[in-house]
């Protein structure tokens, strides 16, 4: 009886994962590799209260300078996709990522390392709209979800094992992790421009929109789509709550529950896992039997309800169910938003629209950390979670109903 349950689990699995092309897969292999090397930002707070000697506060200042170089990093990402091609761009990002990884740990001041994170993130994040856009490119219209699943999936499977690698090469020295983060940079680089160097256009994928005549209405901008617009205001308030899991709950575990490098590091890889593990199923079985509006703001109340949680009770169960729940709200919530600003796009604004959606996360990264570190060095950890349980209920509300609209 097992057994049979088993097989219809693998068959249903396997499934999941027909009709993407060989692109979609070295795209998934090169979003592995580069996370699997993504040691840094998980430990960047802890790097800087243990290793430099920060206060909670100049944590936060220094997680927001990584926000603003996000922000620009996805705006200007989405603008150099839609006019040099995401194969340039994406290579270029890679490229001097490595540089910039190998020289953070020479800069110990708040204001120098400050800097030195926001030109790291302008260069980091404007990867994020020019692969989204090649994902896009590479992936038959039925499969568009599930190409992003792949590569999100593929990001987490990275992020299960960098954060434990990254605990690992902490507790040894916090140097480390800087140098483990640069060389995943420049193997996925190496790996990316070796396979697509020769295929920068592909040519099964030429949707109508590409062959309109010279003489059409240029397509909208998504800075004056009005519905998108709000939607992006939506996946804003979303990401400044789970990215919580970036800055403020790694300082939670520890400063809370006493945890050690390896232990936290331990745990967001756990998070990564459950993705791993789920993703490519429940995102099957949403696209079968929930709306585009019901996936997301399911994603969006599970979210919620995990942040709830952590002030419950303690001990290591609740925090495996409240990170375990947290994964699976990612799971509903963000393919289905990177699909939506592509299907919301026209063939010449895709570069546009999926960079105004990594600009509503990457925004997330200045306001989450700062505002989490400084809630809870003003009240406490216990009214930030439950503050961060009350604004994603409302955003899952609120999701619904424009995203119906859309």
């Amino acid at each position: 009886m097992i057994d049979d349950e088993m097989k219809v689990f693998l068959q249903l699995y396997v499934n999941t994962y027909r009709g993407l092309s060989p692109a979609a897969w070295m795209l998934a292999l090169v979003m592995l590799v580069n996370r699997t090397g993504a040691m840094v930002l998980p430990f960047l707070g802890v790097y800087m209260t243990n290793a430099l000697g920060f206060g909670i506060r100049d944590v936060g200042i220094v997680l927001a300078a990584f926000g603003i170089g996000a922000v620009i990093g996805s705006w200007l990402g989405g603008w150099l996709t839609d006019r040099f091609g995401n194969f340039s761009i994406q290579s270029i990002s890679l490229l001097l990522s490595v540089p910039l990884f190998l020289v953070i740990p020479q800069f110990t001041t708040v204001t120098s390392l400050a800097v030195t994170i926001a030109v790291l993130s302008v260069v980091t994040e404007s990867f994020r709209p020019a692969n989204s856009v090649s994902v896009a490119r590479y992936a038959k219209p039925e499969n568009m979800t599930k190409a992003f699943s792949l590569n999100r999936m593929a990001i987490n499977l990275g992020f299960s094992v960098g954060p434990a690698m990254g605990g690992l090469l902490a507790s040894i020295s916090y140097q480390w992790i800087f140098y483990g983060n640069a060389l995943g940079c420049l193997i996925a680089a190496v790996i990316f421009i070796g396979y697509f160097r020769n295929r920068r256009e592909n040519p099964k994928r030429t949707p109508a929109q590409h062959d309109k005549p010279a003489n059409a209405a240029p397509p909208l901008s998504p800075y004056r789509d009005r519905r998108y617009l709000s939607f992006s205001v939506l996946c804003f308030a979303y990401a400044v709550c789970f990215f919580q899991l970036l800055s403020t709950l790694p300082l939670f575990y520890q400063k809370t529950h006493l945890m050690d490098e390896k232990q936290v590091g331990y745990i967001l890889g756990f998070s990564g896992f459950i993705v791993v593990l789920f993703e490519m199923l429940l995102v099957h079985l949403a696209e079968h039997r929930l709306s585009y509006a019901s996936s997301i703001a399911l994603g969006i109340m599970l979210c919620g309800v995990s942040f709830a949680l952590l002030p419950l009770a303690p001990g290591l169960f609740m925090l495996y169910l409240s990170i375990f729940l947290l994964s699976i709200s990612e799971i509903f919530a963000m393919p289905f938003m990177a699909s939506v600003a592509i299907k919301r796009s026209t063939y010449r604004t895709q570069g546009a629209y999926m960079g105004l959606n990594a600009l509503a996360f990457s925004a997330a990264h200045i306001f989450s950390p700062f505002v989490g570190t400084t809630v809870a060095d003003a009240f406490g950890f216990p009214t930030l979670w439950w503050g961060t349980a009350a604004l994603l209920t409302a955003t899952s509300v609120a999701s619904y109903y424009i995203v119906k609209r859309l």
